[in-house]
């Protein structure tokens, strides 16, 4: 019942629901594949280098950088996480909130604006003293 895509960001739960259920259907076909007389690991000698990879993360795309010195230790490292990528639609969908939302009593309004923020990014409540709501009304 999602149809293509869902623009709502109260759906979101619903939409990693789907997304859970795709990826354990994808685990289980790489299961079926394992060769059990494979070794797990293959020994590899440091050396210097640098790697980078994006990765899908619960909250979104994960962009992490590292360079490694001559005995593979980590000299520079980058990791973008999801939520400094969402912060600006987190900001928007939380504007549009309090404009539909703004008559509506100080403390339901700061529950709206939690609940819009933990769509994004549900660690971020628990990470952070991420909202501080001040209405002030003329």
């Amino acid at each position: 019942g999602l149809g293509a895509a869902c623009t709502n960001p109260f759906r979101s739960i619903l939409v990693r629901a789907v997304e859970v259920i795709q990826a354990l259907d994808e685990a289980l076909r790489i299961i079926a594949t394992v060769d059990d007389d494979a070794p797990a690991s293959v020994p590899v000698a440091p050396r210097p280098g640098t790697g980078h990879a994006a990765t899908e993360a619960p909250r979104g795309l994960l962009y992490h950088r590292f360079e490694l010195d001559h005995e593979g230790l980590i000299t520079q490292a980058r990791i973008v996480p999801p939520t400094s990528q969402n912060q600006r639609r987190i900001e928007e969908d939380l504007r549009t909130v309090v404009e539909q939302a703004i008559d509506r009593p100080e403390d339901e309004l700061r529950h709206l604006c939690e609940r819009s923020i933990r769509n994004h990014d549900p660690c971020i409540s628990c990470a952070t003293h991420f909202l501080r709501l001040t209405v002030e009304r003329s």
